[in-house]
């Protein structure tokens, strides 16, 4: 194996960082970036149902106040619910979301049914596509972050974005080209603490 290949894609892996300050507001992401790094999406394992996802990018201003309303407004309330207290990364973001150069939702055609084993299956038909996604446009210098809260107001947002009934809204990435970002490996558990072996709490194979 090619050990400087090896280096850079673990290095791409392992800085996927969630990017909410630090991004030029000024500067759209190119039509050709996004289509790039949703070619390599679409590579993405899937399952049954096949090619099932579908991705909506946002760029018009007044769609994008309206989203960045929503998103603050439920990460406020979802704030106060649990007696959090937002990052400020999270509040730079909640700032200036509107201004965001673009924001890419997934949708996957179909909906999931209420079993754990349908859900699994659902969504891991179309999650790793948009994991995907993020890793292609970090790899193009685009910062975004994984964002899920405005699944809990999807009526609002296919109401807003003309999506029809039967399709499932799952993340958005806020995208927008990097400007400085020090990302690097964040400090985490190492695999022997998080790995066991042939059994539950088995640390040795």
């Amino acid at each position: 194996m090619d050990q400087e290949f090896l280096e850079q894609v673990d290095h791409i892996l392992s800085t996927a960082r969630s990017v909410r300050r630090r991004l030029d507001f000024s500067r759209e992401v190119s039509r050709e970036d996004l289509e790039a790094c949703i070619n390599i999406a679409v590579q993405a394992p899937t399952g049954i149902a096949g090619e099932s996802w579908r991705f909506l990018v946002v760029t018009d201003p007044g769609l994008k106040l309206q989203i960045a309303e929503i998103y603050n407004d439920q990460l406020r309330n979802l704030s106060l619910d649990r007696g959090l207290t937002l990052k400020s990364s999270h509040e730079s973001l909640m700032a200036r979301l509107h201004e965001i150069p673009c924001m890419v939702l997934v949708f996957y055609l179909g909906e999931p049914d209420e079993s754990v084993a349908g859900q699994v299956a659902f969504f891991g038909s179309v999650l790793p596509a948009a994991w995907s996604l993020m890793l292609a446009m970090r790899a193009r210098g685009i910062g975004t972050t994984w964002t899920s809260l405005l699944t809990a107001r999807s009526a609002e947002i296919a109401e807003l974005l003309g999506v029809p009934e039967g399709v499932t809204q799952t993340v958005m990435l806020p995208a927008g080209y990097c400007l400085n970002a020090n990302l690097k490996p964040a400090a985490r558990l190492n695999a022997s603490e998080v790995t066991y072996w042939n059994g539950w709490g088995r640390t040795e194979p």
